[in-house]
């Protein structure tokens, strides 16, 4: 009953996903974030939970990765997509297109076994369109550059750059914890006030996510031997 609970509470990221989907139809973009993180929070200690109890030796015949993997597609890539393609913040024509390339290339990424590399790097740009979308709606950039962003991280899904996993990347583990924590926190203020937040906030903000991208790049720097 413990082990089976943990799948339970991991498939409860599909409940929040539907509620999150239903905040984006209303046009409700805060809200909508306000659930993905709350699936974010659900997939970072399931994991945990899982391996504490065993679940996979206790509950054979269930598939914690496999239910993970739905779960994680529709909050990390299906919900986002569709704030991306209906925010009208793309160029009209290329919304409803950028959209499918979204969730086809995403798809295409979750089967790929060759997503993360031995050292738990990502490998290509890792689907993490909820982060993607939280920029796009924080930033508001003309739709010109709005749309060929997201058409750039379309593309870079297949490029083999490493992207830090902040979590399962030991070096430097304890920094990367630091900067994911108070990125949860700014996340949170900025949602609070519905994107309305001054420079500063955006700035660390921004900055937090182009040192997760270009992160193994820096260890190498740091450390050359990380590897």
């Amino acid at each position: 009953m413990a082990a089976f609970s943990i799948h339970v509470f991991t498939a409860l990221g599909a409940g929040v996903a539907l509620i999150a989907m239903m905040s984006a139809v209303r046009g409700e973009w805060a809200a909508m974030f306000g659930w993905l993180g709350l699936a974010l929070v659900i997939d970072a200690v399931d994991g945990p939970m899982a391996r504490r109890l065993d679940v996979g030796r206790v509950l054979p015949n269930w598939s914690g990765d496999a239910l993970d993997f739905v779960v994680d597609f529709l909050t990390y890539v299906f919900v986002p997509a569709y704030a991306i393609a209906a925010s009208g913040l793309l160029v009209p024509w290329t919304a409803v297109p950028l959209g499918a390339g979204v969730v086809v290339t995403s798809a295409l990424y979750f089967a790929d076994r060759r997503m993360k590399t031995d050292d738990n790097h990502f490998r290509g740009f890792p689907a993490l369109w909820n982060g993607a979308a939280f920029y796009l709606f924080l930033l508001r950039p003309p739709p010109v550059p709005a749309s060929l962003s997201i058409f750039a991280l379309i593309v870079l899904t297949f490029v083999p750059l490493h992207v830090l996993h902040p979590v399962r990347v030991r070096r430097l583990r304890n920094l990367n914890l630091a900067l994911m924590a108070v990125w949860a926190v700014l996340a949170v203020i900025t949602l609070l006030r519905d994107f309305a937040v001054a420079l500063p906030v955006t700035i660390t903000l921004c900055a937090i996510a182009l040192y997760i991208v270009c992160g193994d790049a820096v260890i190498r720097l740091v450390k050359p031997s990380a590897r």
